[in-house]
């Protein structure tokens, strides 16, 4: 198979979808790479050392596009780049469709087939692909809400572990999966005094065992989400709901329960954000205020560490490529029952539930 690895163009987006070990084992299985040039800069691999492995390096992303069979990217198709799609053309990314009807009717538009890194599914329901970038999201949660709440920030200018003889910071996690521990873990290091909500008792009672004393477990709902909130420093809202859009937790009327200089990290922002006054920012612009509380809702957070993310991506996403330039995409979905739960548009179909739901657009089975 032809497969290609354009370079990312969304704002301040510094990762590549592959590596050069990833794109050398594709090689090793006799598919021919296509690397677009000065791709993997940003994320410290150069032009040669793509070179030494096999790839071939090509100018342009329009090369990229009009060569290959298979595309592998990090993020969603921009507008830029719809045009670019061809039918039958297996484009294997991060999506997120629920949160984009303009991305979602494009790629229906594309007739193309779109398998969403977000939504291959175990069958013990963990998210193999989705995980890796939720972990670094989850750490990068905690160490950008500490530097958010310095003054000069705009925040409001609290020690996230405070010192002896000053209380640390009260920090709220709400989500209890992949970045809700991660972002706790991180805060309960740095010593703040950590609150995390999640909609599972089984789930608590796990976090209880494996937290330490700093972090305490409360069960999820509108009740205790406002509770807990009303006198945090910090919140990071780290819901889940795969491939469908995230639910709105924390109203724009919450916000008035909310001291001055408040930091709100809405992790879910890709999938639409779970609190209401969400609207996805840039690394070069990542905040905004409203009613004097700061909000963080960057879309490509692990944009910003491309050296670690591109890395643990390619490590989760490079067997499942391998799985579909080896079989084709549908020899691959019929053999893998995780990566079936990938395709998410095949021809002009929507066939992930979740995503016509989202947009109240037809659902297609898929029959493969």
């Amino acid at each position: 198979m032809i497969i290609g690895v354009p370079k990312e163009i969304k704002e301040s987006e510094y990762r590549i979808g592959m590596t050069p070990s990833g794109v050398q084992t594709l090689i090793q299985n006799n598919h021919d790479v296509y690397v677009q040039k000065s791709a993997g800069e940003g994320s410290g691999y150069s032009d040669k050392d793509f070179l030494n492995i096999g790839a071939k390096i090509v100018d342009s992303i329009d090369d990229i596009y009009n060569i290959s069979e298979m595309i592998i990217k990090v993020k969603e198709p921009l507008e830029r780049e719809y045009s670019l799609i061809k039918k039958d053309q297996i484009i294997y990314t991060f999506f997120h469709f629920a949160s984009s009807l303009q991305l979602t009717k494009a790629m229906v538009d594309s007739k193309a087939v779109c398998i969403a890194y977000e939504t291959v599914e175990n069958l013990d329901k963990s998210l193999p692909l989705l995980t890796p970038m939720s972990e670094v999201a989850g750490r990068m949660a905690a160490q950008q809400g500490a530097k958010f709440l310095e003054k000069h920030q705009k925040g409001c200018g609290i020690l996230l572990g405070g010192v002896p003889g000053v209380n640390p910071a009260k920090a709220v996690v709400i989500g209890g999966g992949t970045v809700g521990t991660q972002s706790a873990k991180m805060l309960a290091g740095l010593g703040a005094d950590v609150t995390i909500l999640d909609i599972s008792l089984d789930r608590l009672r796990e976090l209880d065992d494996i937290m330490p004393k700093n972090v305490k477990t409360k069960f999820s709902n509108q009740y205790n989400i406002k509770e807990a909130i009303s006198n945090a420093h910090l919140v990071i809202g780290a819901v889940l709901l795969p491939g469908a859009k995230a639910p709105n937790l924390i109203s724009k009327e919450m916000l008035k329960d909310l001291s001055k200089g408040t930091v709100l990290v809405d992790v879910a922002v890709d999938q639409g954000g779970c609190f209401e006054t969400t609207k996805p920012t840039t690394h070069n612009s990542p905040t905004y205020i409203i009613d004097d509380v700061l909000h963080y809702s960057v879309a490509n957070m692990p944009g910003a560490v491309p050296m670690t993310s591109t890395e643990a991506l390619t490590n989760a996403t490079v067997y499942y490529a391998i799985e579909i330039a080896n079989k084709g995409w549908k020899k691959a979905c019929v053999d893998n029952k995780p990566l079936r739960k990938g395709l998410n548009i095949v021809n002009g179909n929507i066939v992930y539930k979740a995503v016509s739901d989202a947009f109240n657009l037809p659902y297609s089975s898929i029959k493969i």
